[in-house]
């Protein structure tokens, strides 16, 4: 790839939900996507490659949810000219839902509002409006 952007060390099965993350399902540039390759740390992983899209701290973030341990290359002139790790955001908002069936979020046109709680390999949501903890994945 000339230009863009690698998230690689997704686990496998999450590679669909980081998708919908970051929303690329409907952008036009190229994108390869591989999944269940083998991987010496997680034995199995998850692979994207977006040609011609970089993406801001933030957004990539969100993937922490799903993937505390995936890898974000950026790719310039086909050169690695950047490696990033993620961080575990300390909120998020609108991403996840509620496992509350009473949650208000659930009933009212609220968006969903979490403190994340990082324990290591997986990530934990404290609801904002019920106090539940919700799993992110």
């Amino acid at each position: 790839m000339e230009n863009g952007t690698v998230l690689d060390h997704i686990p496998a099965e999450n590679v669909y939900k980081a998708l919908d993350l970051l929303d690329l399902k409907d952008i036009e540039s190229q994108i390869t996507i591989g999944i269940n390759l083998a991987s010496k740390i997680h034995g199995k992983k998850g692979i994207i490659k977006i040609a011609d899209i970089f993406f801001e701290d933030e957004e990539l973030n969100k993937l922490a949810l799903i993937a505390p341990n995936a890898t974000v290359n950026v790719i310039r002139d086909f050169k690695v000219v950047e490696k990033k790790k993620l961080t575990t955001p300390a909120e998020v908002i609108g991403i996840a839902k509620c496992k509350n069936p009473k949650c208000v979020t659930n009933h009212q046109p609220i968006k969903t509002r979490f403190k994340t709680i990082d324990n290591g390999n997986d990530v934990s949501l404290l609801c904002r409006y019920c106090e539940k903890i919700t799993d992110s994945k």
